[in-house]
């Protein structure tokens, strides 16, 4: 039987350094109906990513921010409940960036649907997902491995990073992850194939435990995190080297912006490329990738963990523990 009410999750106050509980509020309206060409979804998983922080600021970026006492929102698998689209029918599962509730109407063009038989429907949010596409394009468009090189990824037990490594070892690399435990760095090594692996929290020196890591230099850096990490594998960059910029974790939380290394002059002086990009800037691409990183699945060389926190009303303290490095792998929230 469907419940009468429809809990959802408010911004309610602009974190200051690191959220905490007050920033949210859960409340419960009617659900909505939905109209001509629209679907009433019951959410079945909502994913908590890292580049919601900055959407919790008010100023400009490359996605408008989350606007106070709103619905919070994200990517979401869900399950058609009602459908007034002849492109749906009752039944469908779907994924697309709605809000953190458990029931959201979507338009039919804001919605995909997804083929459960292919893999979990919460790949959807991974590796099928934002994260698999973000690791596929800015590895493969801006890194361009080749056989041999070494790549480095920071955040590397994190959805994005697992997928890099992953990618960066079918292309014939030697891979090096930095992660913030051993648990992570054995899984790392054991599960995913990296060659090696670092935990930036207990190596007494970072940079020379990543020389020790990259005897050859490093060719590919594959920059999830910045801040102190990314200055010491930038220190170690090879001639023509590649460094796609996905994410800055380490500085999201930060209420004045610290002042590091000065790096154009080793980009210069080693005719490196960096190069920051976001996801939807591949658009247009998204159907090529997704098949290439199903291929891999079903071929068995790609692997993907999932950390799963059950219940809506826990979606803002799993999006909290992204910034204490609880996560392996993916993040999720299992709605129902």
């Amino acid at each position: 039987m469907q419940q009468q009410i429809n809990r959802q999750i408010l911004l309610v106050k602009r974190p200051i350094g690191i959220p905490d509980e007050s920033c949210f509020k859960l409340v419960t309206s009617a659900i909505p109906e939905p109209t001509n060409g629209q679907v009433l979804l019951r959410t079945r998983f909502l994913s908590v990513d890292p580049y919601m922080r900055g959407r919790m600021n008010d100023r400009k970026s490359y996605v408008a921010p989350f606007q106070l006492n709103e619905v919070l929102n994200g990517g979401i698998v869900g399950e058609v409940v009602e459908s007034k689209s002849n492109n749906f029918v009752k039944g469908d599962l779907v994924v697309g960036s709605l809000g953190w509730q458990d029931y959201s109407i979507a338009g039919e063009k804001e919605v995909r649907k997804v083929n459960p038989e292919i893999a979990p429907v919460s790949t959807a949010l991974g590796v099928l997902g934002m994260p698999g596409l973000t690791a596929y394009f800015g590895l493969l468009d801006i890194g361009k491995p080749k056989q041999g090189e070494t790549v480095v990824v920071s955040g590397a037990a994190g959805a994005v990073g697992t997928i890099v490594g992953q990618i960066a070892k079918i292309y014939g690399c030697r891979v090096v992850g930095i992660a913030g435990s051993d648990k992570k760095t054995k899984y790392l090594i054991d599960e995913l194939g990296f060659d090696t692996a670092i935990n930036y929290r207990t190596a007494p020196h970072l940079r020379k435990a990543l020389k020790e890591a990259c005897p050859d230099g490093v060719d590919i850096y594959f920059d999830n995190v910045g801040g102190d990490i990314s200055d010491a594998v930038i220190s170690l960059i090879n001639n023509n080297a590649r460094i796609p910029l996905c994410g800055q974790i380490s500085l999201y939380n930060e209420t004045q912006i610290p002042t590091g290394p000065r790096i154009q002059p080793r980009l210069l002086t080693y005719s490196a490329l960096m190069k920051g990009f976001i996801v939807h800037n591949y658009a247009d691409r998204f159907d090529e990738g997704i098949r290439q990183l199903a291929d891999w699945l079903k071929e068995k060389k790609l692997k993907y963990a999932e950390n799963v926190v059950e219940g809506l009303e826990n979606a803002s303290k799993a999006f909290i523990g992204l910034f204490a490095g609880e996560n392996l792998g993916k993040q999720l929230v299992k709605v129902s």
